[in-house]
């Protein structure tokens, strides 16, 4: 699943860097449950392996796409994607 589709899915139409739009992404965030906050949206879902996987869509932001997922054992695993491509930080930046 790339990022457009589920934008689409979320019908969030906001603007997000051009190249963020063909990101592809896991699937079970489809599945996930939208809040939005202003102008911030958090896709949240927690996987039948007890793994929770959120994503954050801030698209006035520095860096307008987050992942950030927790382990059953606490650990946590992410990435921030930056205005331009290649722009990314990984979690043990964030």
């Amino acid at each position: 699943m790339i990022l457009r589709e589920l934008l689409d899915h979320f019908n969030i139409r906001d603007e997000f860097p051009e190249y963020l739009y063909d990101q592809t992404f896991n699937k079970v965030f489809l599945d996930g449950d939208l809040t939005k906050l202003e102008n911030n949206y958090k896709i949240a879902v927690t996987t039948r392996q007890n793994v929770a996987h959120q994503m954050f869509l801030r698209p006035d932001d520095d860096y307008p796409l987050a992942i950030l997922s927790v382990l059953p054992n606490g650990k946590e695993n992410g990435m921030k994607f930056g205005r331009s491509e290649g722009d990314v930080k990984y979690i043990k930046e964030l």
